[in-house]
């Protein structure tokens, strides 16, 4: 087949995520089946207009913002279908974040939907309070009905129960199980001497790393010698907003920034580290909670669509009571004091084989192929 797939970021942009590793581990392992895959998406500094990465082409027009209307990847991707692509494609992948890129307006071919987690209360936490609600609106709207006979895939059950509740189809959907990218070699380190917490991900308001910040605080009260771990990049306004947070609340000298970490650092890092925090409003799927577990660390997690789903019932995974800093902080002072937890932990290992990109290809696949 010749699968054309359009996303608002690749894998080479800085802000790419989870849904980025997602849709690269899938698309080079059909071409490793001999299907012909090309990938559209934004721009971004230094970035080359094209290239080809494990033989899958990317093309990159335009801005990933749709506020940028003319000048979006959004509205370039149907530019370019009308002139270049049409015709020459037997299946389109329309992978929404937020918007998608509206295909059954203008795709005649085979249309297959990603979408790894409903914005729903993001649109208010990223647009305030006017344009949040305008955007929920308009998203129910496109599920309900531009998409209602397209094949849709995600990531967890919390995403297909929203994708439900917002008119789309149960016999619609597919639930991809989520893989994960290894280190080479997957060493067992030693924890810090110093209790210390870690937050890996994108710095963005709808990750929570503020509230890490503010739990970081709390902690400090009855554990002194508290450390915070950041890994992760974002936007250079929002962390000079952060590191002025840490710096009014007392604790920018608990804090260290690494800023963008490769997967074996990573893996190093969530090693040494006492517990992961993951205080997200919202995740397709929390793929650093099962990292931290093969790395032999535990994760405190806010009780939020995507990060139910992943290790339940597992003693690596303990989500807060509250979505709040002080519930963050009341979770991590209780792991932290209990003696013979880590002990526990010990003790525990998760089957890599559960994880497996080659899997989660194939099912998709089987869906494009439908």
């Amino acid at each position: 087949m010749n699968i054309l797939i359009l996303n608002w970021r690749d894998i080479k942009n800085p802000k790419s995520g989870g849904a980025e590793i997602l849709t690269h581990e899938m698309a080079k392992r059909w071409v490793e089946k001999g299907h012909t895959v090309v990938q559209f998406a934004s721009e971004f500094e230094g970035s080359l207009r094209e290239e080809v990465m494990d033989g899958v082409r990317i093309i990159r027009r335009g801005h990933p913002d749709a506020r940028f209307l003319l000048g979006s990847v959004h509205f370039l991707a149907f530019i370019e279908y009308i002139k270049n692509f049409r015709g020459k494609f037997d299946v389109v992948v329309d992978e929404i974040h937020g918007l998608p890129f509206f295909t059954p307006f203008y795709v005649r071919a085979k249309k297959v939907v990603l979408i790894c987690e409903v914005a729903g209360d993001l649109w208010n936490e990223m647009f305030g309070p006017f344009f949040g609600s305008l955007g929920r609106v308009v998203e129910k709207i496109f599920l309900k009905y531009l998409y209602k006979s397209i094949y849709i895939l995600t990531i967890s059950d919390s995403s297909k129960s929203e994708l439900i509740r917002n008119g789309v189809k149960e016999e619609s959907i597919t639930v991809l199980p989520m893989g994960l990218n290894f280190p080479t070699k997957l060493i067992s380190y030693e924890k810090e001497e110093d209790p210390t917490l870690i937050f890996v991900g994108r710095l963005s308001k709808s990750k929570g790393i503020s509230d890490a910040i503010i739990s970081l605080e709390r902690i400090a009260k009855e554990i002194p010698r508290i450390k915070l771990w950041v890994a992760g990049r974002g936007d250079e306004e929002y962390l000079i907003l952060l590191k002025k947070l840490a710096n009014s609340l007392g604790v920018g000298n608990r804090i260290r920034w690494f800023g963008f970490v490769d997967e074996d650092k990573k893996f190093e890092l969530l090693g040494r580290a006492h517990i992961l925090l993951v205080p997200s409003i919202k995740e397709g799927w929390g793929l650093t909670v099962p990292e931290a577990a093969f790395a032999g660390t535990p994760s405190v997690v806010y009780n939020s669509p995507g990060l139910r789903d992943v290790l339940k019932g597992s003693i690596f995974k303990t989500m807060v009571k509250t979505n709040t800093p002080a519930s963050l902080a009341e979770e991590c002072t209780r792991i932290l004091n209990d003696k013979g937890f880590f002990s526990k932990l010990a003790k525990q290992k998760l089957n890599r084989e559960e994880y497996n990109w080659d899997y989660t290809a194939e099912l998709a696949l089987e869906v494009l192929k439908k």
